[in-house]
């Protein structure tokens, strides 16, 4: 049975960057699926501004619509509250076997302070995007060692831009999915 790829995030808005990336874990992994799980609120940006979660999950449910190894998971939109990686885990685990949570380069050098990383790395394998662009020296912990890394592409889409382009009334065409284009303009998101 092959392995089910998770990807957590705020996805505000989700992009093509993420897609991207997301279509070639599938091939390099050789996954089942990717299970994209927008968060409540993330741990790590609580004191950001977020679209609502309605509106992220709108706009990642508009971007994977129609791509068969793409999935959603509204496990903690549902759940409400700060989203852990962990309990998130714990819920998916009952529905699949094999787990491989995916992360960014930039986020191993605090998967330490993430809620319970070992229990994590009890229930999911812990594959890590490694891309040129984000490279950079820090301290190898046990996690660094016990961590997959695979070589993804460098995609450089942040939502951050996005947000400022649209709020400065700049076109967002070829950076979001046009669908999530329409959503953003149609619902005067980042105005």
């Amino acid at each position: 049975m092959k392995s089910v790829g998770i990807i957590g995030g705020t996805f505000d808005p989700v992009h093509h960057g993420h897609l991207i990336t997301a279509q070639a874990l599938v091939e390099l992994r050789n996954l089942e699926k990717i299970i994209f799980i927008p968060c409540h609120v993330s741990p790590h940006k609580t004191e950001n501004n977020n679209s609502l979660p309605a509106d992220r999950l709108k706009m990642v449910q508009l971007a994977v619509k129609d791509i068969p190894y793409f999935d959603i998971s509204l496990t903690e939109i549902n759940r409400e509250g700060i989203s852990y990686t962990i309990d998130t885990l714990r819920e998916l685990k009952e529905m699949y076997g094999s787990l491989e949570v995916i992360i960014g380069y930039d986020n191993l050098e605090k998967f330490y302070t993430w809620k319970e990383p070992d229990e994590i790395l009890k229930l999911a394998k812990l594959i890590v995007m490694d891309r040129e662009v984000e490279k950079k020296v820090f301290a190898r912990d046990k996690y660094y060692e016990m961590a997959a890394f695979v070589k993804t592409p460098a995609i450089d889409i942040k939502a951050a831009d996005i947000r400022r382009r649209v709020s400065h009334n700049l076109p967002v065409n070829f950076l979001v999915p046009d669908k999530v284009n329409e959503y953003i303009v149609k619902n005067k998101l980042y105005k």
